[in-house]
């Protein structure tokens, strides 16, 4: 689910860094006034300025909402797939043998 909200996440900020550059500076209006030819766009004299903002707002909300997606998936710790294996019992130290013939702590000799 993470991956695809990255991808979601990269899809929109390039959506939006070209939305940005399509968009009209506010000196672009004076250039109108002298005939440059915006009055006769697809979108019309004012359209193209209406559609490109919103849609600008719309995908600059979608980024705002994925950018709160990948920080709440950051937040999250990661579970193991597999449980943890427990730790085994410790196992009571077995005394060693004492060799033959030879003389234990007490002085007696071992047969």
């Amino acid at each position: 689910m993470e991956f695809i909200v990255w991808i979601l996440h990269l899809l929109v900020a390039a959506t939006v860094v070209g939305l940005v550059l399509l968009q009209h500076g506010k000196g672009a209006d004076m250039g109108a006034a002298f005939g440059s030819g915006s009055s006769g766009s697809l979108f019309g004299a004012t359209g193209s300025a209406n559609f490109l903002s919103r849609t600008t707002a719309v995908m600059a909300t979608a980024f705002f909402l994925t950018s709160l997606g990948l920080t709440y998936f950051s937040t999250q710790k990661h579970v193991a797939a597999q449980p943890v294996a427990q730790p085994a019992q410790p196992v009571a130290p077995v005394p060693a043998p004492q060799p033959a013939g030879e003389v234990d702590k007490s002085g007696a000799i071992p047969k």
